[in-house]
Formats: structure tokens, C-alpha cells, sequence
């Protein structure tokens, strides 16, 4: 199966591992991933990596031969799947991290935009080179890369189909680190950073922080004071604030 999917303690994995063409990705391994998103979903886990196998690639993009001699409505139909199997991430009950491995370009480098982190080895390579082939990004990579380095810098990516390196990446705020060593390792790393909190928190969190993206500042501290005090009314709450009152490691529960 070209989609792997695993858990290393308390944290999901999902390798794309069609190496022979770079983790290319087909309509059928699209497919795949969204099957994937969902079985992970039901998993008792606190956080999902996601990473290419080998040395060579996170993922090389789509299957460009599958591409052609296609119907506008297959076309349409095509990049409206993409998008929706990518936007799971968007709602998914974990923090997802992509740990760029090498080769991230096109679709690739779309599905880790759609991640809430990126990390990226030194042998990481990215980029959206559509354009090069009389295409637009379609999975995601038109709304997702202004929203994490800014209107100008996505629009030089996305015009050239030029290809940055990991510094590069790093640099600009395409990725949050840089990683050495294995990949799965680097992620599990990063995971730990915040699985120990409570679950039910993190995601308010993270959803406070996506719906900011989309409103007015006005509106944003709304939503923000919203879900604050759904926070503030969990057990965990009650828990973190006594523990620190006791200095102790509070005991989350996700409750």
C-alpha cells in the first residue's frame, strides 16, 4: 500500500511510500490518504506525523501523466477532491506535523501546507511549479501559502515555480524548524512538545487561532473569549491551576 499508516506511542503516522515515483501523488492515493485521515481520526492518539519514505521525497506531487486528455468536469472534479481530502486536516481532532523529508512540490508540498507544522531536513526541497506546466496550484496552495509567508512571497513562488531550500523555507515561515536525523524521529520530537496537554484545550486553541484567519480583529476576540471560556470550563483548567497554586506536573485527563 503506498499509504502506511502506524503509531509510535501516543502519536499517528502516515508514510506515502511509492518511492519508485517519489511519492507521487495519484487519484487513487488521494483516495487512500483520505481513508487514511479518517481511520487516524478514530485512533486513540494525541498527534499525527506525516512523512515520506526514503531518502529522496516527501512527496513529488501528482501523477502528472493522469493529468491529461482529461474533461473540464474531471478536471474540476479532480482538484475539488484534493482539496476536500487535504481540509480534514483543517477540522482533524489532533495537531498534524509534516516532516519534509526531501522532495516537496506540488501537491506535496500542499498536503504539508494543510498541516497545522511543518519541520524540514536539510536535504529538503520546495516548491509549487505549476506554472511551469501552464497550471495553477489546486490543492490548496493558492489559499494556504499567502496565509503563512505573505501575499508577495506566495505570489513569487507561485508566478516562478521557483524551488527554495529548507533555510529558505525556514527563513520565510514555510516551515516552524529545521531537523536533522530520521524524519519519523524528528516528528515524534516535536509532537511530544505539546501532547502532554489536554486534547479537548489544544484543539480550542488551534481553532481560535484558524477562525482568526478568516474574520475581522473585532470579531476574532469574540471567538477567542467564546472558546476561552469553554476552555476555562473544563476539568483540566481546574487541574492545570491547581497544579501550578501546588507547584506540581498537572495530571490533564482530556475532560
Amino acid at each position: 500500500m503506498p499509504v502506511k499508516v502506524g503509531q509510535r506511542g501516543d502519536v499517528a503516522l502516515m508514510v506515502l511510500d511509492r518511492q519508485e515515483a517519489l511519492n507521487a501523488l495519484s487519484f487513487a492515493i488521494i483516495d487512500e490518504i483520505g481513508s487514511a485521515f479518517d481511520q487516524i481520526a478514530q485512533m486513540s492518539v494525541r498527534a499525527l506525523v506525516i512523512t515520506g519514505a526514503g531518502p529522496k521525497a516527501f512527496c513529488a506531487g501528482a501523477d502528472i501523466k493522469e493529468l491529461r486528455n482529461r474533461s473540464l468536469a474531471a478536471q474540476r472534479e479532480g482538484l475539488e477532491r484534493g482539496q476536500a481530502v487535504f481540509a480534514k486536516l483543517d477540522t482533524f481532532p489532533v495537531a498534524s506535523i509534516a516532516v519534509l523529508n526531501g522532495f516537496a512540490f506540488g501537491g506535496g508540498l500542499e498536503l504539508a501546507l494543510a498541516c497545522t507544522f511543518r519541520l524540514a531536513t536539510p536535504n529538503a526541497k520546495m516548491g509549487l511549479p505549476e506554472i511551469k506546466l501552464g497550471l495553477t496550484p489546486g490543492y490548496g496552495g493558492t489559499q494556504r501559502l499567502p496565509r503563512l509567508v505573505g501575499e508577495g512571497r506566495a505570489l513569487e513562488m507561485i508566478l516562478t515555480g521557483k524551488t527554495i531550500d529548507a533555510a529558505e523555507a525556514y527563513r520565510i515561515g514555510l516551515v516552524n524548524r529545521l531537523v536533522e536525523g530520521d524524519a519519523v524521529e524528528a516528528g515524534l520530537a516535536f509532537a511530544r512538545e505539546f501532547t502532554g496537554y489536554s486534547l479537548p484545550v489544544l484543539k480550542l486553541a488551534r481553532e481560535a487561532v484558524q477562525r482568526a484567519l478568516d474574520v475581522p480583529v473585532r470579531d476574532g476576540l469574540k471567538i477567542e473569549a467564546d472558546l476561552g471560556t469553554i476552555a476555562y470550563r473544563t476539568a483540566d483548567a481546574e487541574e492545570g491551576m491547581a497544579a501550578f497554586s501546588e507547584k506540581r506536573k498537572p495530571e490533564f485527563r482530556d475532560a
